[in-house]
C-alpha cells in the first residue's frame, strides 16, 4: 500500500474514532456526577462541624479582702501554684493594731460587767437595810401614836415620827429602783459590750489572716505583674488570675440548624489551630440553654420594623475523652466535628 492509500484509509477511520471518544466522554461525565452524588448522599449529613469554637478553662480572679499596701509578692507570671499557697501579703500592722484595740475593749467590757455585778449585789444589801430602818421607824411611830392618845407626848413628836416613816419608805423605794436598774444593766447571758468586743477581736483576727492572700485553686498564675510591693490594694478588685490547668473543655458555637439531630453524648473530634496534626476525641457534654445573643450584655431587640433574620448560634460544650497531648491554653481556636445521631 502506498503512502497515499494509507493516508486515505486513516482519514476514513478518523471520524469513527472521534465519534467513539465523544461517546465515551459523554458517558464518563454523567457517571462521575452520579458517583459523586451517591458518595455525598451516603456520607453527607452524618457529621456537622464548626470552626467557631475555643478552648475554655476555669479562671479565678484573685482579689484582696482587706485594704492596704502590698509588702511582699511570692509568685511570678506563669508559675504553677497549689491551692492555699501564698500569693502576696498586705501590710499586717493595721490589722494587728486593730486586734490590740479590740482586746482592750474586751477587757474594759468585762471590767464594766464586774462593776455592774458589784452594784447589783450592793443594791440588795441596801434594800435589806432600808427595810430594817423602815421597820424601826414604824415601831417608833406606833409608840408615839399610842402615847399621843394617852396625852403623854406632844403633837410635834408624833409628826416627827410620821415624817421619819415617810423618809424610810422613800429610802426603800429608792433602793429598790437602784436594784432594778442594776438588774436591767446585767442582761441575761453574755453582756452586749462583751459580745461586741469579742466580735471585734474575731474580725481583727480575720483581717490579719486576710492580709496573706492565698491561691483559691491550683493552677497557673497570670497577670501577676500588676501586683507590686508598695502598691495599695482595694478589697474586691481583681489583682491577678489563676487558670486551672487540670480541667479544660471546648465551647463550640453551632448554628441553630445544626442542632436537629445533636444530643448529649455524641462523639466529637477536636482539631487545634495552634497544634497542627493534634486530634483529640471528645463528646457532647451539654447543649446551651440559650443562644449567644440572649446572654449578651445588650440583647438584640427584634420588635421593630427593621428586623432582619440572622442565623443564631448555640454554645455546645465538648468534653475531652482523653487528656490532650499538648498543654491547653484558654482561648485557643479549634475546629469541632460532631457525629450526628441516625
Amino acid at each position: 500500500m502506498t503512502d497515499i492509500e494509507a493516508e486515505l484509509a486513516a482519514e476514513e477511520t478518523r471520524p469513527a474514532t472521534k465519534g467513539r471518544l465523544k461517546a465515551v466522554l459523554m458517558l464518563i461525565v454523567p457517571l462521575a456526577m452520579v458517583a459523586a452524588g451517591l458518595f455525598f448522599w451516603l456520607t453527607g449529613g452524618k457529621t456537622v462541624s464548626t470552626d467557631n469554637a475555643y478552648v475554655k478553662q476555669d479562671i479565678v480572679s484573685v482579689s484582696a479582702q482587706v485594704a492596704g499596701p502590698v509588702v511582699e509578692v511570692f509568685v511570678t507570671e506563669g508559675q504553677h501554684v497549689e491551692a492555699g499557697e501564698p500569693l502576696f501579703r498586705i501590710d499586717p500592722e493595721p490589722a494587728r493594731i486593730a486586734l490590740m484595740q479590740a482586746e482592750a475593749q474586751l477587757a474594759a467590757a468585762q471590767l464594766q460587767t464586774r462593776q455592774l455585778g458589784v452594784v447589783a449585789a450592793g443594791t440588795g444589801a441596801d434594800i435589806e437595810g432600808a427595810k430594817a430602818t423602815l421597820a424601826v421607824r414604824r415601831s417608833a411611830f406606833d409608840r408615839q401614836a399610842a402615847l399621843l392618845e394617852r396625852g403623854f407626848t406632844t403633837k410635834a413628836a408624833y409628826e416627827e415620827a410620821a415624817n421619819a416613816v415617810a423618809v424610810a419608805e422613800n429610802a426603800l423605794a429608792d433602793a429598790r429602783a437602784r436594784a432594778a436598774n442594776a438588774s436591767a444593766a446585767l442582761a441575761p447571758g453574755e453582756q452586749p459590750q462583751v459580745a461586741a468586743a469579742k466580735a471585734a477581736i474575731e474580725q481583727a483576727r480575720l483581717n490579719l489572716r486576710y492580709g496573706m492572700v492565698r491561691a483559691p485553686i491550683s493552677g497557673v498564675v497570670t497577670k501577676s505583674q500588676k501586683v507590686l510591693p508598695g502598691q495599695s490594694v482595694i478589697p474586691g478588685v481583681g489583682l491577678m488570675s489563676i487558670v486551672r490547668d487540670d480541667t479544660a473543655w471546648v465551647e463550640a458555637n453551632f448554628k441553630e440548624g445544626d442542632l436537629s439531630r445533636m444530643t448529649t453524648g455524641l462523639p466529637a473530634t477536636v482539631r487545634f489551630d495552634a497544634y497542627p496534626g493534634l486530634v483529640v476525641k471528645g463528646h457532647v457534654e451539654t447543649i446551651g440553654a440559650g443562644t449567644g445573643s440572649e446572654f449578651s450584655v445588650l440583647p438584640a431587640q427584634n420588635a421593630n420594623g427593621n428586623w432582619v433574620k440572622t442565623t443564631q448560634r448555640v454554645p455546645v460544650r465538648i468534653a475531652f475523652d482523653e487528656a490532650p497531648a499538648r498543654d491547653m491554653i484558654a482561648g485557643l481556636s479549634v475546629e469541632v466535628e460532631v457525629e450526628l445521631a441516625e
